[in-house]
Formats: structure tokens, sequence, C-alpha cells
């Protein structure tokens, strides 16, 4: 498991599945803004691509958040588009509902970091991040993010084009936080 000051990244477990589901897709407004795509429902028991692990995937390495303290689920990482050769990847994350606005979120990006800088010796870590999603943009940039460009008018969602912030970070300018 890595470790931040108050999550741990862990491996994807079978009994984590139906409650991220539940939690974060099965809502129609947050599964809307957290995927590139519509939003559809997805029928129970059936394998879910966006939860279902495999691990023989080079370009993804998906992660359940767990609160240290207790060992309780709280959400989901993604180290996702990992690009070998130009050794760089881009960082997606969602915590459940009952998770957020208690500090989760920075934490899970400084982890993220963490694993991409010094376990898999990337260069640059990207984040794509609706406008509006501010805890995003604030966990980002407690993590030395640079914003470094808006997509205008980028992302359909639930019937209306959103702004679409583009943030990066590169090995040299990150600095890891004290333990």
């Amino acid at each position: 498991m890595l470790k931040g000051n108050t999550v741990g990244l862990r491996a994807r477990h079978e009994d984590d599945i139906p409650v991220l589901r539940t939690e974060l897709y099965d809502d129609v407004v947050n599964g809307s803004r957290a995927e590139g795509g519509p939003w559809r429902p997805v029928t129970p028991g059936t394998k879910d691509p966006r939860l279902v692990t495999d691990d023989t995937e080079q370009g993804r390495v998906p992660f359940s958040v767990v609160d240290l303290a207790s060992g309780t689920l709280v959400g989901m990482a993604n180290l996702w588009g990992i690009d070998t050769h130009n050794r760089s990847a881009h960082i997606g994350l969602g915590l459940l509902p009952a998770a957020r606005g208690k500090g989760y979120g920075a934490d899970v990006v400084a982890v993220l970091c963490h694993y991409g800088f010094v376990v898999r010796g990337l260069h640059r870590l990207q984040i794509e991040t609706l406008a509006d999603n501010t805890a995003m943009l604030r966990s980002a940039e407690r993590n030395g993010f640079v914003r470094e460009g808006v997509l205008r008018s980028s992302s359909w969602v639930l019937g209306e084009f959103l702004d679409e912030v583009l943030l990066g970070l590169l090995a040299e300018d990150w600095k890891p936080a004290a333990s």
C-alpha cells in the first residue's frame, strides 16, 4: 500500500466495486462530470470497465483509496494514459460523497505524484478537470501543479459545454510532502 498522511492507495478489491459504482457512477450528475462521455446505467453484476482491474493493462493503474486511520474505503484514484516513451501520465480521482471536503483529495494527489515520479520514474504528470471543480484545482495546486491552459467549452456535461483546465507538474518541480 502507498501511504500519504491520511490516505492509503491500495489494489482494488472485489468488494470495493459495488460501493464505488453505487456512490460514484450511479449518481447521474457526478458520473456525467467525471467521465469523458455521456452517463449510462450499468447493469448490476456486469464487469464495469471503469472499475474492474486488468493487471495486464500497462497504460492504467487503478487504486482504491482508504482512510489510513480506519481502513474505510473513501474513493478511487488512477494513473492513466501512461506513456513510457515520453515518461508521462494523467492523474484522476473520485471521492465518495461522505469523504469530500475532508482534505483527502490533496493527499491522494500527493501519493499519486510519489507513485508517478518515484516508483514509475515519470517526468510529467497532468490533470484535466472541469473549470468549476474547485476541490480538484486546489488539490492539484497544493501539490505544485501549474495551470497550463483552459480548453474552452470542451466538455459536454448535462446539456451544456463547460471549460476544462489543464494542469501539469514536472518531476524537477515536484516537492514531496514532508511526512
